[in-house]
């Protein structure tokens, strides 16, 4: 039976001259044929064996999402060489850091100012060669991928290091083969008009960086699919790409479609008195439609709603979006439930780098709950350890961390992988992640807090907020650190009516305003929009303090 790179040769050979993967340069693209990419990848192959790299050797790629970026992975997967994949956003020294990990023999990248950057000062450092000299090579005559075995490794991914320390993930055969056999299935029970024909291409826009696992995942996918990827090179610039590339659908994690929800809010506000209100009358409407409620008003309030705002909004999605994919953190129901008021379904999915991106992805055939996550995929148990940790075991599970093998032996027990999320799955089967064991916050008092679910009530007042942060580890009380354009009032007032709803040991008792967000450039957040909170309790670790000192807000 085909591997899943040998199924991926094949469906780039038939697509001969068909196109595959376009990058979107403002209202133009530039794109290869299935044809074009597996020349690129023959000369690529050529320059590998030149460099005499071996199967089992291991080889980084540091750029953005581009043509050239699949079709190194591809190459290097066909000469069995491990790809470690890098984001070219992340700090140089953090990136340093991971090569002296697993020590590659070749950096490849698009940008030699970027590549030396990470190298700067490091003896022992691999090699930097630039992609388009590596293209200067002679082709190699056509050949098929090396022979690759289930447990063979094929990628280390590094994990985005939430609590600092950043972990190399390996992923073999066995598990790619797997994940693509489900991602498959699900797609094609998402596209299943057009996947009855077989010759009509999914179109799929693409924003997320390569180097995490669900993004690489969706990438495999459709090399292995009748897809046309069209891929985002102006992160500025996602709303006009977006509807450019008018996708079917595409990957999305939840700080874009909260920023879109809110951003929609701020320009009704500015759209004028009687589209604000128009679009509050409707929004109110769709809700008390799906309470059960459905007055004459209502009918016609949502009615013109659609018509004149609801579509318009939609529109800019393009005119073929059947459905939103979203993973790497919980999203918040109140923004699943806004773009279903568009009628653009979000289908959400769980996992971890550690389980080849997934454990969970919710069914496009049958009704979506919103704040869960979805049944579990095909082939693979999930049930809850102690405190309500969820453990996952199946050919999804990664066989190790890169040279940490006591890491390994914490996470991967009895067969079982402890991902470290807590959890509760319904009598549907459908999970709901609740939050993380270690981001558990535990007062002097001896009471346990999670922070996400207060964190997501306070965020949902506050829609200025671009983070909302639970600190008191240790302490007495919970306090918060709020970053974004908000005031002191406006806080307040938030915090007045979420405490209201709470037991006394879970109350915020006093806040304090971080004028600028935190992001991956400032360290506060890892590279895919979570919040890093040791990096934060570090960095206002004085603010912190001063709350504490100060009295406490009644």
């Amino acid at each position: 039976m085909a591997n899943f790179l040998e199924n991926i040769f094949g469906q780039l050979h038939r697509a001969g001259d068909r196109q595959i993967v376009r990058e979107v340069r403002g209202e133009e693209f530039v794109s290869v044929t299935g044809r074009e990419l597996l020349a690129k990848v023959a000369r690529i192959r050529a320059y590998l064996r030149s460099a005499d790299l071996r199967c089992g050797d291991r080889c980084a790629i540091l750029a953005p999402n581009s043509i050239l970026w699949a079709a190194f992975d591809l190459a290097m997967m066909a000469e069995g060489v491990i790809v470690v994949p890098l984001y070219s956003r992340q700090a140089p020294g953090e990136l340093a850091l991971m090569l002296k990990d697993c020590e590659p023999r070749i950096l490849f990248t698009s940008d030699a100012a970027l590549g030396d950057a990470v190298v700067k000062g490091w003896e022992q450092a691999p090699g930097v060669v630039l992609f388009e000299d590596v293209l200067q090579s002679s082709p190699l005559a056509e050949q098929n991928p090396v022979s690759l075995g289930g447990s063979d490794l094929v990628t280390i991914i590094y994990t985005s290091g939430t609590s600092g320390e950043a972990k190399g993930v390996c992923l073999n055969v066995g598990n790619i083969d797997h994940m693509l056999a489900c991602t498959g299935e699900r797609l094609d029970q998402l596209m299943r008009d057009k996947s009855e024909s077989g010759d009509v291409p999914d179109q799929v826009f693409h924003y997320l960086p390569f180097n995490f696992a669900g993004s690489w995942i969706l990438l495999l996918s459709c090399l292995m699919r009748v897809s046309e990827l069209t891929l985002s090179t102006d992160l500025t610039r996602l709303v006009d790409e977006i509807g450019v590339a008018s996708p079917n659908y595409f990957l999305n994690v939840p700080t874009l479609l909260e920023r879109v929800r809110r951003g929609v809010g701020e320009a009704m506000a500015k759209r004028g008195r009687f589209i604000s209100w128009l679009f509050a009358r409707a929004q109110l409407a769709w809700q008390q439609q799906q309470s059960g409620g459905r007055g004459v008003l209502d009918t016609f309030w949502l009615a013109v709603g659609r018509k004149l705002i609801f579509g318009k909004i939609r529109a800019r999605f393009g005119a073929y979006l059947r459905a939103l994919i979203c993973g790497s953190a919980p999203l918040a129901p109140e923004t699943q439930q806004f773009f279903l008021m568009l009628g653009i379904p979000i289908l959400q999915v769980y996992g971890l780098t550690e389980t080849t991106a997934i454990c969970t992805m919710d069914d496009p055939r049958v009704h979506v709950e919103l704040g869960h996550v979805g049944p579990a995929i095909s082939g693979i148990e999930m049930r809850l350890g102690e405190n309500q940790e969820i453990l996952v075991r199946g050919p999804n599970i990664f066989p190790g961390y890169w040279n940490r093998v006591e890491e390994t032996r914490r996470v991967l027990r009895d067969g079982w992988f402890h991902t470290g999320d807590q959890g509760e799955m319904n009598e549907r089967g459908n999970w709901r992640v609740t939050g993380r064991i270690k981001n558990l916050i535990i007062l002097n008092s001896g009471h346990n807090v999670a922070p996400e679910p207060i964190e997501e009530k306070i965020s949902q007042l506050l829609p200025g907020a671009q983070q909302v942060v639970l600190v008191g580890d240790g302490r007495g009380h919970l306090c918060a650190l709020i970053a974004g354009p908000v005031a002191a009032q406006q806080v307040d007032e938030a915090l007045e009516s979420v405490n209201s709803d709470l037991p006394h040991y879970r109350q915020i008792r006093n806040f304090h305003l971080v004028e600028n967000g935190f992001t991956p450039e400032n360290g506060l957040l890892t590279a895919n929009g979570k919040l890093r909170r040791d990096a934060i309790n570090s960095r206002y670790a004085s603010e912190i303090s001063a709350m504490y000192d100060a009295r406490p807000a009644k």
